[in-house]
This record gives C-alpha cells, sequence and structure tokens, in this order.
C-alpha cells in the first residue's frame, strides 16, 4: 500500500518532544543575526524534514524556517546543515530557485544542534508525480517549471560562486556506487543475487562523466515549492545530499517515476496513461531538459537508470536492516524495505537488455 505522503508529511504540529529546546534563546540569536527581525517568535514543527528536523518561525508578521541537526550522536558526514545552508546561500546569487538564508548557527548552547535560519516560501507542494491536485490542462507546465528549475541548477557556475570545494569534480557516480554498496551491505537481511551482479556491472560499466556542477542528489517534484498560481518553481528545498557531480545521475533520479510504480515510499507512473493524464512521456521531458541545458541528446540514459533503480533498492535494503534491527517503525518501514528485492531485480533486468 502507498504512502499518502501529502497526509504523512505536509502541514505543522507542536515540536516533538525530543526536538524541544529554549526558544529564549532562540529569540536572541535572532535579534542579533536575522537582518529585519521583530516581535516574539513562537515555533510550529513541520511533520515533513524526516532527516533534519525543520521548524516553522514565525514572529513580526514574518515567517522563517529553521531546519537543525536532529539531537543525540550523529555520523559524523550526516545532517549536514552547514553544506545545506552554504548551497543555498552560494546559489541565491543565481537565478536557481532556492529561499534567502539569514543565517547559521554552530553554537550547540542555542537550540542543541547546529542550525540556520531561511525564508519560509508560499506557495504549493505536489506529492505524487500524477499531479491529481491540478487540472489536466495545466499539468504538462508544472512539469515544464520543475525541468526549468533542475536545468538552473545545473547550469550554474560553481566556481563563479564560491563552490569549487564544495565537493570533488569527477568520479561522482564511481564513488557513489561505493557508498551505496557499502551501505547495502552492512544492512543486508538477506542474499539478493541481482544486488551482487549490480555491485559488480555498475563499476566496470562507467560512463563517461557529463560533470561538473551542482548536484542536488534528491531532486524530486515534492522536494519544491511552486508559485501559489503560476506553474514556475520559487524553491528548490532539501539539499542534505547536494554536491559536485554528474548531473545526468541528478536528472535521471528526477525521471524514476516513469521507470517505478506507486507503492510503499515510491511514487511511480508505471502502468499509467500518461496522455489521459496530460503529463508528457519520458522522452518529452528529456527533450526539454536537453533543450534548456543546450544539450542534443543525452549518452548512456539506461546506464543512469540502472544506476538510480540500484541505489533505491540500497536505500530500501537499508530501511529493512532498521527493521529487523528494532529501529524503525513498523508496517510502512518494513514495506519499503520489502522493495529491496524486486527494486534490484528490475535495475539487473535493465542492466542485461544494455548488455551485462
Amino acid at each position: 500500500m502507498a504512502i499518502d505522503r501529502a497526509k504523512e508529511f505536509s502541514g505543522t504540529q507542536e515540536v516533538r518532544e525530543q526536538h524541544k529546546f529554549d526558544v529564549s534563546k532562540l529569540q536572541a540569536f535572532m535579534e542579533e543575526h536575522v537582518e529585519g527581525f521583530s516581535g516574539q517568535v513562537s515555533v510550529a514543527q513541520f511533520k515533513g524534514g524526516q532527516s533534519n528536523p525543520t521548524f516553522m518561525l514565525d514572529a513580526g508578521g514574518k515567517r522563517y524556517v529553521m531546519r537543525r541537526k536532529p539531537p543525540g550522536e550523529l555520523l559524523k558526514s550526516a545532517h549536514a546543515v552547514d553544506r545545506e545552508y552554504k548551497v543555498i546561500t552560494a546559489l541565491g546569487k543565481t537565478d536557481v530557485p532556492v529561499p534567502k538564508t539569514y543565517a547559521l548557527c554552530t553554537d550547540d548552547s542555542v537550540v542543541g544542534t547546529w542550525f540556520y535560519i531561511m525564508d519560509c516560501l508560499d506557495g504549493r507542494i505536489f506529492w505524487t508525480p500524477d499531479l491529481p491536485e491540478v487540472a489536466k490542462e495545466d499539468r504538462r507546465a508544472i512539469y515544464e517549471g520543475m525541468v526549468d528549475a533542475l536545468a538552473r541548477l545545473h547550469k550554474a557556475d560553481h566556481r563563479a560562486i564560491g563552490l569549487d570545494d564544495f565537493g570533488k569534480p569527477s568520479d561522482y557516480i564511481a564513488r557513489q556506487i561505493h557508498v551505496w554498496s557499502k551501505q547495502y551491505r552492512l544492512s543486508q537481511t538477506e542474499t539478493i543475487e541481482a544486488m551482487d551482479k549490480l555491485m559488480d556491472w555498475l563499476p566496470a560499466n562507467l560512463p563517461p562523466d557529463h560533470g561538473p556542477c551542482v548536484v542536488h542528489g534528491d531532486f524530486r517534484l515534492d522536494n519544491m515549492i511552486f508559485h501559489p498560481t503560476e506553474p514556475r518553481v520559487i524553491g528548490i528545498l532539501d539539499w542534505e545530499l547536494s554536491t559536485i557531480g554528474d548531473p545526468m545521475a541528478d536528472f535521471s533520479y528526477n525521471c524514476m517515476p516513469y521507470h517505478l510504480k506507486v507503492q510503499a515510499n515510491t511514487t511511480g507512473l508505471v502502468e499509467r496513461d500518461l496522455e489521459a493524464l496530460g503529463i508528457p512521456s519520458e522522452a518529452e521531458y528529456i527533450r526539454m531538459y536537453c533543450e534548456r541545458t543546450g544539450r542534443s541528446h543525452i549518452d548512456n540514459w539506461d546506464y543512469y537508470l540502472v544506476y538510480n533503480i540500484f541505489r533505491l533498492a540500497a536505500i530500501s535494503q537499508g530501511i529493512m536492516g532498521r527493521v529487523m534491527a528494532g529501529t524503525a517503525a513498523s508496517a510502512k518501514a518494513a514495506e519499503s524495505g520489502k522493495q529491496a528485492r524486486p527494486l534490484a531485480e528490475k535495475a539487473w533486468e535493465m542492466a542485461r537488455k544494455i548488455g551485462a
């Protein structure tokens, strides 16, 4: 059964007990560091922001968003809100749609962990790629808005905006395969032959780099805010996985709904009538991207699809590992974890067609 992402993640709630902090200390920080700040701050927590807890701050008739590291012992490279702040601030100098940032705090004594503050954008979030809340005749324009935002990101000159040191300029895919293979093995609960084959095949068949550029790492429809009435993105969110890398890894991930069914934590368009929905085909969507980035075509497209389905399989296995260890919630997590095998088998079937 698919997760109702809109119900699960949209809106705010009271601050969770484990994420509570001294609001008076945040008030003092904002008075000193946030340009134009006034009034008394009130705090609510967004239902989303599962990795980095995210909060709505309301003060003086203006709304802000705070993203913070979660409390407790963390992996060294995880929950890097300072990297999020750096990339959003830098991209604010370009035509890439991002919220305005105000301040980064690396003093744990304020709210307990590092955090940053940015504008709260007033707009629409679309939670599933079939866009049920949008009229058929308006859906294509939403896809055009999404691909336009990604093209702007991939065309941004990362060196000119101070992101030359934001990641290694080459071998992004090779490093990602290594990372996800390691994560898969650490959380493995059964033998999945297709994953073993993919972990051999993917590094042996690496395509040439298409980068370097800033890659988002999780560029999907529900990680952006659209204008309240217009089909354009006003803010790309959730930059936790961003780095310098291969734009085709980003773009092919954005195209995953064309290759996935609706189930558990994935939302797909397989077996849907795209023409009847008013949604562009994958070929049309690729053409939109190429037009906006000055490409005539994309080489090795199927390889990038295999890589991203493999990545999703590794993520699913990680969830299953937490289920088996008793550290993940129940039915929804278990359902997500069960996708590891079918995703791996789908990726291996595609790899065989390429020439495995």
